[in-house]
């Protein structure tokens, strides 16, 4: 009797999943081929592209007194790009995260983190990045400098991008539009940005997200 109820709650749960799976999957014209990265920045075209926040993650990763990497997640940025494949050197990036979005798995820390002993984020409720200069090494690796300020501080920082994929895509949306894919990496003095002493060690800022341009 048992078995034959749990056998039949099973049936139902699977059949209510695969009704929700049917309305959640997107209905494609029949032939379309779904689109997918390219490892050449140029198959990006040019324009304004914007930051996806869909497809982003911002992750500072400390030091913990020289035991372990701890990873803490923004969630909340925004940027813009303008890009050109063509004259790579001319693209320019604006970028702004809230740091009060920080988020870590120590009960509480979050907190602690966003008052005025460290990020005093009620002082200073933005952190950016604007770029200075682009530099390709190829098609899918590249420097971008700029000036990053935290903390009301302003320091040199160069990021190393890797393009993960570029080229027609959903832009952030069912509509089709242009999508470059990037992670990148930098790191940053902590003394530089007045924290305490301790923090010692460099400290790696990473970023994966997406590009995207409608149309």
């Amino acid at each position: 009797m048992h078995t034959s109820l749990i056998a039949a709650g099973a049936a139902a749960l699977l059949a209510v999943a695969g009704v929700a799976l049917a309305e959640t999957k997107p209905s494609l014209p029949p032939g379309f081929v779904l689109p997918h990265g390219q490892h050449d920045v140029r198959k990006a075209t040019a324009g304004t592209y914007t930051m996806d926040v869909m497809h982003t993650a911002v992750i500072a990763r400390v030091s913990h007194l020289g035991f372990s990497m701890s990873a803490f997640r923004f969630g909340k940025s925004s940027a813009t790009l303008q890009w050109d494949p063509a004259h790579i050197e001319t693209s320019t990036l604006n970028a702004t995260v809230d740091p009060a979005s920080i988020d870590t798995p120590v009960p509480g820390f979050a907190k602690d983190l966003i008052g005025a002993d460290y990020l005093n984020t009620t002082k200073y409720p933005t952190a950016t990045f604007v770029s200075t200069a682009f530099h390709a090494k190829d098609f899918q690796h590249g420097t971008v400098d700029g000036k990053l300020t935290i903390m009301g501080k302003t320091v040199n920082a160069t990021f190393d991008v890797q393009l993960i994929g570029a080229g027609p895509g959903f832009a952030a949306s069912p509509a089709m539009g242009h999508v470059i894919g990037i992670h990148a990496v930098t790191h940053v003095d902590p003394k530089a940005l007045g924290l305490p002493s301790v923090f010692s060690d460099p400290i790696e800022i990473a970023v994966d997200t997406e590009f995207t341009k409608k149309g």
